[in-house]
């Protein structure tokens, strides 16, 4: 197993095994890391995120297809076993239903990190189809995490706001206190993406366009959350470019057919997801690390 980046690898990946520097914009670099280390299965995770791509919007198309088209072509012509490639609630847009968005609906988004990931489903299931090509995928939330900072994502305030409640006592949030929005515990994203790769072929009816639910809750619900461990946090509410993305959203997403397909089932709620957030960040801040 291997790790890459577009950059030298840092901490926690510093001495934890092989790691190449990988741009996936770059097909013959990217053939040639998968021919000399023999892989066989790829999890594709570079992509720009939703309102990071929103300001930059020609790179994240350069980036999200063009590096999708390269890791599926690699993979048909290296005979790979199996890849990985996320989708993201991103797919869905105002036209879809908010409260349980059924695994089938239609897909009409507003940005164009949304536009891609429906492109890269579509890619997914024409390379499988006519191909052979074992493309898995599941559309993940808002992806909550104590280890990876914010990357760009529209729903990075349930990131940031643990970050400011551990080291200043308080935060603006980028949404309003009413939004709510469909997020997973970095644990249940781990779970969910190896979940996927070990199911059996055989039982899958769909494959590169999974719904998966974590939990969901509004800004204002979590900011009550965090000061129950916190009790003089205070969170102020400024709305920017970002929340006209959320509102685009759902707010809960109906994953039956990865429950019954798979047996996807998360693990953390909201009151265990802010716990072991809150204890996971303030060891790293009482060490320094944070």
């Amino acid at each position: 197993m291997i790790a890459s980046g577009i950059r030298e690898a840092r901490e926690p990946l510093i001495g934890q095994g092989p790691y190449e520097i990988l741009d996936v914009t770059d097909k013959e670099r990217l053939e040639r890391v998968v021919h000399e280390h023999e892989i066989d299965t790829i999890f594709h995770l570079a992509a720009i995120l939703s309102a990071k791509g929103e300001l930059k919007p020609q790179l994240a198309w350069h980036v999200n297809i063009r590096g999708l088209r390269n890791v599926l072509e690699v993979a048909r012509e290296q005979d790979l076993t199996r890849i990985f490639h996320p989708s993201s609630i991103a797919v869905f847009g105002p036209e879809t239903p908010k409260d349980l968005t059924p695994q089938e609906t239609i897909l009409r988004p507003k940005t164009v990190y949304g536009i891609t990931k429906v492109a890269g489903e579509l890619l997914g299931d024409y390379y499988f189809n006519n191909y052979g090509v074992d493309v898995r995928g599941v559309r993940f939330p808002g992806v909550i995490s104590n280890v990876t900072p914010p990357g760009g994502g529209t729903t990075d305030y349930a990131v940031e706001i643990f970050y400011e409640a551990i080291k200043r006592g308080r935060y603006t949030c980028f949404v309003e206190e009413r939004t709510v929005l469909p997020m997973i515990y970095m644990p249940d994203c781990l779970k969910a993406t190896l979940d996927i790769m070990d199911a059996d072929l055989s039982r899958l009816k769909h494959h590169t366009d999974f719904n998966v639910a974590g939990v969901s809750f509004s800004a204002g619900e979590l900011a009550l959350e965090i000061r129950k461990h916190i009790p003089d946090f205070e969170v102020s509410y400024v709305p920017d470019y970002r929340q006209e993305i959320a509102d685009t959203w759902p707010r809960s997403v109906d994953d039956s057919a990865a429950r019954e397909e798979w047996g996807w089932e998360p693990q953390y709620g909201l009151e265990s997801m802010t716990s072991d957030m809150l204890d996971c960040l303030r060891s790293r801040n009482e060490s320094g690390g944070l």
